[in-house]
């Protein structure tokens, strides 16, 4: 097949790369590089099949070029990350919002499948444990900026299901907490990747709020395997899926792990939300997918443990962060 993956210089995307190219897809790629890295491809580089342009999914002519040369659209670039989105709402919301609207309309145009990329955030606030795709979304005052990425993602599904509702194939996947080789070492969006980096240069980790806040924690093969599913299985199409692991984790028992892992010198400090985000900032409590419909209609499982997979992200930490 021909496959056009969004952001494939990203983390997410750049593994989803490798997995299509080694089963011998020809894949293009798209990404301005603002957070995805040519390193991450660089592997690629010079592969007959693998066909990679930095530019922006806001090239409308260009996508509609792009997707009609393809079998299969994955849509995974989004500006993410809760600080990113908080330093600057505005980009978020253009890149991810207009973005999507361009995709999706090359896709309508060439009748071409797509697989949108959305998120955990999309549930908000809301206390309802474990989230199911059908849930009430719980936000907060639209003055936070903090909910404008649940917003703009939110907005990504209503165009996916508007167009699906014509007749056009899409799928959706929301990602709970994917972690694994390359991440970016700022840590935008990964609480994983900063306790590592701050664990290997023996630095305070910095825990925020008590550290009872809870995440369900996914290694990137099981996101792929997740996101793999959505795009083959037929059933799938007009449906939106739940991609993690369902095993709960709090934040503080994290970052407990990670300085054991590493053998680390560090202190576990804590510190206010607004130190880092500045004020008015709302965390979410817990947070825990429900996969019974992935389960059941993608036969999706995920297979690798949460320690098993924080030493493989580890071990390859140790390798590219910074000293």
């Amino acid at each position: 097949m021909k496959i056009l993956v969004t952001g494939g210089a990203g983390y997410i995307g750049s593994h989803l790369v490798d997995r299509l190219l080694s089963r011998g897809e020809e894949v293009f790629t798209i990404d301005d590089l603002s957070t995805g890295k040519i390193a991450n491809v660089q592997q690629h580089l010079g592969v007959d099949r693998f066909h990679p342009l930095n530019d922006t999914i806001l090239n409308e002519p260009l996508l509609d070029r792009l997707v009609s040369q393809v079998d299969l659209v994955y849509h995974l670039a989004a500006v993410v990350g809760v600080k990113y989105v908080v330093g600057d709402p505005l980009v978020a919301i253009k890149t991810n919002v207009t973005g999507t609207e361009v995709v999706l309309s090359a896709a309508f145009k060439s009748w071409k499948k797509v697989i949108l990329a959305s998120t955990s955030e999309i549930y908000g606030k809301s206390d309802k444990i474990p989230f199911h795709e059908e849930d009430d979304r719980v936000l907060g005052s639209t003055n936070v900026s903090r909910w404008s990425y649940s917003t703009s993602k939110a907005i990504d599904e209503h165009f996916a299901f508007a167009y699906a509702a014509k007749g056009l194939p899409i799928a959706i996947v929301r990602y709970f907490n994917s972690y694994g080789p390359r991440l970016d070492e700022k840590g935008y969006g990964s609480v994983v990747a900063n306790f590592i980096r701050q664990a290997l240069r023996d630095e305070p980790i910095t825990v925020h709020g008590d550290g009872r806040q809870s995440r369900c924690f996914t290694y990137i093969d099981d996101t792929v395997e997740g996101t793999i599913l959505a795009g083959e299985i037929k059933a799938g199409e007009g449906s939106v899926f739940n991609i993690g692991d369902d095993m709960e984790t709090t934040i503080l028992d994290l970052a407990v792990t990670i300085k054991r892992l590493t053998g680390s010198r560090s202190e576990i400090v804590f510190i206010p939300y607004r130190e880092y985000y500045g004020e008015g900032f709302e965390d979410t409590r817990r947070r825990v997918p429900s996969i019974d419909r992935a389960r059941q209609v993608l036969g999706f499982a995920p297979k690798v443990r949460l320690e098993d997979g924080l030493v493989r992200t580890i071990a390859w930490c140790r390798e590219h962060f910074t000293p």
